[in-house]
């Protein structure tokens, strides 16, 4: 029985364009199949919709007649047949001619479509595979989250407190230290941490990542180490250090922090008559990005963990998995993969709300008046890369775009205005170099990354400028 009538498909003919789930083929003599094959799976892939033959895919659209498929009954068969699922195939007669509508179902939970052992998406008139970051995601739907799934289970309470630390966790939160194992083990139940059985617990993915003694002990988190190398020079032919962290999260993270900071080339200054110290790099801005790093990794990524790399003139942070939002917005927007990971690490003060850890990484780097941070994204990997100082003029046409994009970005989300003063201030230009600051707004302007407020005053000396999405 036909479920589209002529006047849905006026309906969907009026669409604003074409989507995941809507796709127009003018297909007037014949259609390929394997194209078409290709196509249903990708459809499929997305959550299901509609391919019509038929039909001009630009508005205003016009039916055209179709000759592609005349026994709708075997293209039916020979989809199902080379799919193993089954698309509905529907023929509807509109006074300008025969229209077909491929009605393909959505994927089941948990499961992917493929064509030929490749999985496939839409991306606009292409069907590349999907990304093994995104296979990933779809085959734990219907799973519960990361954290919440057990890393071992039927474990005696007096063996709990062996494979974990739990008094950091009362430590963190300055919470007495209860006095009997059967209330302590009932509080790290109530917190999710543990998972109680008929006499003994199951231990959380959650609770092993933050606490455990050693993640060797546990199967599911067993090569999520933090691991440490420091080389010699600007490449990686000689190394100088190279250590593993197995330790969780929330043990000893200051300490961690407190290591690479030590290990960062320095000197000493003179400041009012005192002897100093600095650093290459501002240990906020490591902190930051480390916790980021560790939290927001992405656990189901197998055989990658957290590496930091230092060289003499950079630091680089790595963490499996792609980010969730685009890294030219690290700034102001939000998505957690690890949500309860992010909620317990922020009460135990070990990372910031939401996106504050960016700004204070940003902020830090400003005051240094160092080369901005860059963030990257590449074979399923995420990077952070903090650079040691270096004048104005030694840095690139992108670097400076790069700082004046975030530097306008930090303003924004403070309710501040970027301006060509507050531009030198960043670079530690002087008042006589208005020239300089302005140079670099144009070009930040130019690569499209930063625009000028319409609102404000249009003189060149009082110009605001905010990021090009705000």
């Amino acid at each position: 029985m036909t479920q589209t009538t002529l006047e849905d498909l006026a309906e969907l003919m009026d669409a604003p364009s074409e989507n995941r789930s809507l796709e127009f083929k003018k297909a007037e003599n014949q259609f390929d199949c394997t194209k078409l094959f290709k196509r249903c799976v990708a459809i499929g892939n997305e959550g299901g919709g509609r391919i019509i033959l038929g039909v001009t895919d630009k508005r205003p659209r016009q039916v055209v007649n179709t000759k592609a498929f005349l026994s709708v009954p075997k293209i039916e068969a020979d989809i199902f047949a080379k799919l193993k699922f089954r698309v509905v195939v529907e023929e509807l007669f509109h006074p300008d001619g025969r229209v077909l509508v491929f009605n393909v179902p959505s994927r089941p939970i948990g499961s992917v479509f493929d064509f030929e052992g490749q999985y496939l998406m839409r991306v606009g008139e292409e069907t590349p595979p999907m990304s093994a970051d995104r296979l990933r995601t779809i085959f734990a739907e219907g799973q519960p989250p990361w954290e919440e799934r057990l890393a071992a289970d039927h474990v005696a309470g007096s063996d709990v407190v062996k494979l974990l630390q739990t008094d950091v966790f009362f430590d963190l939160l300055d919470l007495p230290y209860p006095t009997t194992l059967t209330t302590r083990l009932k509080i790290l139940v109530d917190e999710g941490l543990l998972l109680e059985r008929s006499g003994d617990f199951g231990i959380t993915n959650l609770a092993a990542v933050c606490f455990a003694n050693d993640f060797r002990d546990f199967a599911t988190i067993r090569h999520k180490y933090q691991r440490f190398v420091i080389y010699e020079g600007l490449g990686k032919l000689a190394t100088r250090l190279d250590r593993m962290e197995s330790r969780g999260i929330a043990i000893d993270f200051e300490q961690r922090v407190d290591e690479i900071y030590s290990r960062l080339p320095g000197g000493e200054f003179i400041d009012s008559a005192l002897r100093k110290e600095r650093r290459m790099l501002p240990r906020v801005a490591i902190r930051e990005l480390l916790a980021n790093a560790l939290i927001h990794q992405d656990f189901d990524h197998d055989g990658n963990h957290v590496l930091v790399e230092l060289f003499d003139n950079r630091l680089m942070i790595s963490s499996p998995g792609k980010p969730l939002i685009d890294t030219e917005r690290f700034i102001d927007g939000y998505r957690s993969r690890n949500e309860k990971l992010a909620d317990l690490m922020r009460r135990l003060g070990i990372c910031e709300r939401l996106s504050s850890g960016i700004d204070k990484v940003i902020t830090s780097v400003e005051l240094a008046q160092l080369p901005p941070p860059d963030f990257r994204v590449q074979n399923e990997l995420t990077f952070s890369l903090l650079f040691a100082a270096k004048p104005l003029e030694d840095m690139d046409r992108g670097e400076r775009v790069r700082a004046c994009y975030q530097h306008c970005c930090l303003r924004y989300v403070l309710l501040k205005s970027t301006t060509n003063q507050s531009v030198r201030e960043r670079f530690g230009l002087q008042p006589t170099q208005m020239e300089t600051a302005s140079r670099i707004l144009r070009d930040t302007v130019q690569a499209g990354r930063i625009k000028i407020d319409p609102t404000k005053s249009n003189s060149m000396k009082f110009r605001e400028y905010l990021p090009d999405w705000a």
